[in-house]
């Protein structure tokens, strides 16, 4: 698969801020948005804060295009979008080490991104194409890339907390120093895998850090109508496992909690809970209308919220950044998404032969 290198190290951090205040809990559901728990006030550097608006921005501009290209029927089968939430992987990201594994369920695009796969790579999987990063053959759920230690992608609702601390225990048996970052949703948060793997990863202190994006509303439903208890940071404290809210809509809030949760885990204390207090503008899925929550919410969310805009806002306010230089980022993120979907459009579908490889494992020759 031939793409462009996509430059995606973050700026060194900047000297942690003094410790912050217990996050609220927010309680969600009904048509009134609950309001993210606060935010810490980690500080960024402009370097960091650009690093960071260019990768949310791409995420943002990747699954609009992704959105437009799903209704013109170019991608097929499910699609669940990312927008709204970037600046929890984001923020997770600039807080991880080279050689860290990211896995997640099938709200997976930009998770991909940010872990530096390709544009092309994953749109053209999006379309079922041979350069796509399962050859055409996984779509918008099962994408994966062992080089950019990103573990997919996963369709069974709750699989891949089970399988991240498949991977924390890898890292702990083979003592490499890894952390496995392992995300899922609310809604999966009630599934019985979770709690047994919760059990498992603090009996054996294994290194993962197990990140909740609480965006409310599940597949469809309140987290209030749902849920027992609402406060996810919590769900781990039967087995011991700290936990903590955060701001999910702030990238510096995001990075600052990741940056103690990973090191947590890596340190030897065994695994971390981050509940991400985030939003999701689109439905679960592509087709899902959204209508048990109001327009007006969701609009509240994005003028009062949105993630890219608060860092859009330091830019200029603290430290000057001009119009032109952000839309000069923003016409290269445009750039990058337009060569992906040209590319994903054209590019030839898989071989019939594909339907016979990747079945089973080859065993290695000596």
């Amino acid at each position: 698969m031939a793409v462009a290198a996509r430059k995606t190290k973050a700026p060194a951090p900047a000297k942690p801020a003094a410790k912050p205040a217990k996050a609220r809990s927010a309680r969600a559901g009904g048509d009134k948005a609950a309001a993210p728990a606060p935010s810490n006030m980690a500080t960024f550097t402009k370097e960091e804060d650009l690093h960071a608006y260019r990768e949310m921005l791409l995420i943002r501009r990747f699954e609009e295009k992704a959105g437009q290209m799903y209704g013109m029927g170019l991608i097929g089968g499910f699609c669940h979008l990312y927008i709204g939430q970037e600046a929890v992987v984001v923020g997770m990201q600039m807080a991880s080490k080279e050689g860290d594994q990211v896995i997640t369920g099938y709200r997976d695009h930009g998770h991909m991104l940010a872990c530096g796969m390709e544009s092309r790579g994953v749109m053209a999987e999006l379309t079922g194409r041979r350069g796509g990063y399962s050859r055409g053959k996984g779509g918008s759920m099962h994408m994966f890339s062992r080089e950019k230690n990103f573990y997919g992608g996963h369709g069974i609702v709750g699989a891949q907390v089970s399988l991240g601390t498949g991977l924390g225990f890898a890292n702990w048996y083979r003592e490499d120093g890894r952390v496995s970052l392992a995300y899922f949703g609310d809604g999966a948060a009630n599934q019985g895998q979770v709690y047994e793997s919760f059990n498992m990863a603090q009996l054996w202190k294994l290194p993962v850090v197990f990140i909740i994006e609480n965006n409310r509303y599940a597949m469809g439903t309140a987290v209030s109508r749902a849920s027992a208890q609402t406060d996810f940071s919590r769900r781990g404290v039967s087995f011991g496992i700290p936990g903590e809210q955060v701001d999910g809509m702030d990238v510096r809030a995001v990075r600052d909690a990741a940056t103690r949760a990973i090191e947590h885990a890596r340190s030897g204390k065994g695994p971390y809970i981050l509940e991400m207090q985030t939003y999701r503008y689109r439905g679960h899925s592509m087709s899902d209308p959204a209508k048990y929550r109001s327009k007006d919410e969701v609009q509240r969310m994005r003028e009062e919220h949105d993630p890219i805009e608060q860092v859009r806002g330091r830019l200029t306010r603290d430290f000057k950044v001009g119009e032109d230089e952000l839309k000069a980022i923003d016409a290269k993120v445009r750039e990058i998404v337009n060569d992906a979907a040209e590319f994903a459009t054209h590019d030839p579908e898989p071989d019939p032969s594909e339907l016979f490889t990747d079945i089973l494992l080859e065993p290695a020759k000596a």
